[in-house]
């Protein structure tokens, strides 16, 4: 073997601007880590397509639409927080306590409520118990999981001992309607299926989301802070302001998507969303945010969502057992998590 041709096998392939190609997607996927969500979202797709077509009728796709609309609010107060290298779990909890709280005041005492303004009792809610937690955070300079851990007991327990644990089956007019409102309709071979109209909360919440991170002096300071507690403070960002902001903030997409909840099934359960925290931590996790915080985009949360509610989905589908749900989703945890911290070295 000459030298020009041993020389031509042991370079890769160089692009005009001088790098090579696997240095170029190593770059791509340094700036939009989302990316390999999305890869391993169309995968599944692809996979579970070619197993069972129907996953791709309406009735799968819209089925799956409709139940990323709680995960997906969660999803988003949970990845602000990660940004500012936090951690709660105490969403599913705020959620619990405010929209049973808020659907009992409403059959009670004001069953004629506006439903704007229902929402607006349940977001305004689960705002103040965030707040709650961000006082307590900033305040004890304690790590939030433990304090989020903490207050999910406090929140549960007030909620089961003094709001109430009966079921709510008879909801106001203007709740049951809403729920079964529909955005879009489709019938195939006489089934009519539909995406309700409460999905357009999640990319109405997940625009405002990105607007506060990416156009925001709130926004840098939350990822300042994750980047960097010590740093953020030298220069001038309010962390109290920071802390208060990001759980009320969380507590209150909690409130509107308990409220949810409750109208797509028609039903107000006090028990309702327990252990939903795991879900909802792993899809942020897999959109490509640290769990250290200073990281992280919207959009790769909401692929993040869809990835663990088709996962959850589809199982079925396949023929595997619902019992391994827990185990192909850490799978995919791991899968990924090796990856991002691959990429990162």
């Amino acid at each position: 073997m000459n030298a020009p041709s041993a020389l031509a096998e042991s370079t890769s392939v160089v692009t005009p601007s001088g790098l090579s190609r696997s240095d170029r997607l190593r770059r791509r996927l340094d700036r939009r880590p989302e990316l390999f969500t999305l890869f391993l979202l169309v995968c599944v797709c692809a996979i579970v397509g070619a197993i069972n077509p129907s996953f791709f009728q309406a009735a799968s796709l819209f089925d799956i639409a409709r139940s990323s609309v709680v995960i997906g609010l969660f999803a988003l107060g949970v990845f602000v927080i990660l940004a500012a290298g936090g951690i709660d779990v105490s969403f599913t909890a705020i959620a619990a306590l405010s929209m049973y709280s808020v659907t009992q005041l409403i059959v009670s005492y004001l069953p004629g409520t506006p439903l704007l303004l229902v929402f607006l009792a349940a977001a305004t809610g689960g705002g103040l118990l965030g707040l709650i937690n961000g006082f307590l955070v900033h305040e004890l300079r304690a790590p939030s999981l433990i304090v989020t851990i903490g207050t999910q007991y406090l929140f549960r327990g007030f909620l089961l001992t003094f709001v109430g644990t009966v079921w709510v089956t008879s909801l106001p007019e203007q709740m049951d309607s809403f729920g079964k409102l529909a955005l879009i309709e489709h019938t195939t071979g006489g089934a009519r299926t539909m995406l309700p109209v409460f999905f357009l909360a999640l990319p109405m919440v997940a625009g405002l989301t990105w607007w506060i991170l990416n156009k925001t002096l709130m926004g840098r300071a939350i990822f300042a802070t994750g980047g960097s507690r010590e740093v953020a403070e030298r220069l001038g960002y309010n962390l109290r302001a920071v802390h208060l902001f990001i759980f009320s903030y969380t507590g209150a997409l909690a409130g509107l998507a308990g409220i949810i909840h409750v109208c797509s099934n028609r039903l107000a359960n006090p028990f309702d969303l327990v252990g939903m925290e795991i879900d909802v931590i792993a899809a942020v996790v897999l959109g490509g945010a640290r769990i250290t915080g200073g990281t992280g985009t919207v959009t790769g949360t909401l692929l993040g969502v869809f990835l663990v509610v088709a996962i959850n989905s589809v199982l079925i589908m396949t023929g595997i057992p619902s019992t391994l749900q827990r185990v192909v989703v850490g799978v995919f945890i791991l899968v990924a998590g090796a990856f991002f911290a691959v990429r990162r070295r």
